[in-house]
């Protein structure tokens, strides 16, 4: 195998504002010389008649990663118990979710809310109509994934 050497002398040039610049060519007496290590390069090497190798990233994503064999294991009755305690901390949050939804939609009132007193300025009324018409749809999609979520359970 081949090695070939990079020489090149790196400068660094700070301008009269703080910023700095790294090149190879030295630009004035605000360019310091910088002293870096060699870095050796390998070559690549010629294989004739034999096809290019494929990049590492390639050759991982086609071959799954074995499961380790000592991958830990829980028994199904603790698996039971811990899908017991999630699917009752999902319908807990689940229940809060719709009774949130419940009253922003008494909130909402169709689209005409109440006027509060301290919106007498019209703009200020429609921009809490329009927090509760966003609010009602992050509810709304808040429902429909904790549904989903407990479906998923076991």
């Amino acid at each position: 195998m081949s090695c070939a050497a990079a020489q090149a002398q790196i400068y660094r040039c700070v301008d009269a504002s703080g910023h700095k610049e790294y090149t190879d060519r030295k630009k004035g007496n605000h360019c310091v010389a910088l002293d870096l290590p060699d870095p050796v390069i390998a070559a690549p090497q010629k294989r004739e008649g034999q096809p290019r190798p494929r990049p590492a990233s390639a050759t991982a994503a086609a071959t799954p990663a074995p499961a380790p064999s000592a991958f830990p294991r829980v028994d199904s009755a603790e698996q039971k118990a811990r899908d017991a305690d999630r699917r009752q901390i999902l319908t807990d949050e689940l229940n809060a979710e719709m009774q949130k939804l419940g009253e922003l939609r008494r909130e909402f009132n169709n689209g005409e809310p109440e006027r509060r007193g301290d919106e007498r300025n019209y703009a200020k009324y429609q921009e809490r109509v329009a927090n509760l018409k966003t609010s009602i749809a992050r509810s709304e999609q808040n429902v429909e994934a904790l549904k989903r979520e407990i479906a998923n359970i076991r």
